[in-house]
């Protein structure tokens, strides 16, 4: 991030925390920040450990996506494969250990495409997107609680996708867009 003159003019400084709720995922923290002014507010934030998300590409171009329940939205979303870091773990084998999870398929070539915060008004959720190429088969078993639908489709289709709202998912989105330069003919 590219510092500022006046960064001091929008940082809030935290001045305590209080544990409202720690599961196996999520960690809901109240925090009580100093604001730029002096006065003090409250801050409900998600501590999240992070994700990573893939597109994977295969030899003749196809785009593997997944579809599957989620329960928040209460619907099936079709997206890229994603998945959440366990504290500490390395991106790149993350993005290894899901792909063969939810598709199958070892990546030869990960890209580095970028990354995105989910919602940084209330989560620390960062997601690493990436590129996922020269895929070989070598699945891992999936995680007792999901359950997946490999689709493939082509970029051209993964775009009408999104355009057409069938792809809603905000990771999905993002590393689709960010993946179409690697298309330009």
């Amino acid at each position: 991030m590219t510092q500022s003159p006046n960064d001091d003019a929008l940082i809030e400084v935290e001045i305590g925390a209080e544990d409202i709720y720690k599961g196996r995922l999520l960690h809901l923290q109240r925090k009580q920040v100093r604001l730029p002014n002096g006065d003090t507010a409250q801050r409900e934030i998600i501590l999240h450990p992070g994700a990573v998300a893939m597109v994977p590409r295969t030899a003749d171009g196809q785009i593997l996506l997944v579809r599957q329940y989620r329960k928040a939205a209460e619907r099936i979303l079709l997206e890229v494969p994603a998945g959440t870091l366990t504290p500490g773990e390395d991106i790149w084998k993350a993005a290894e250990r899901e792909l063969r999870e939810e598709i199958g398929y070892r990546p030869g070539k990960l890209s580095k495409l970028g990354g995105i915060f989910v919602a940084p008004g209330y989560s620390t959720e960062y997601i690493h997107l990436f590129l996922a190429e020269e895929l070989v088969h070598d699945p891992l078993t999936l995680d007792h609680d999901e359950f997946i639908e490999p689709v493939a489709v082509t970029m051209e289709q993964a775009l009408e996708k999104i355009r057409s709202g069938e792809i809603e998912d905000a990771k999905s989105i993002s590393s689709l867009l960010l993946t179409q330069q690697f298309f330009v003919k």
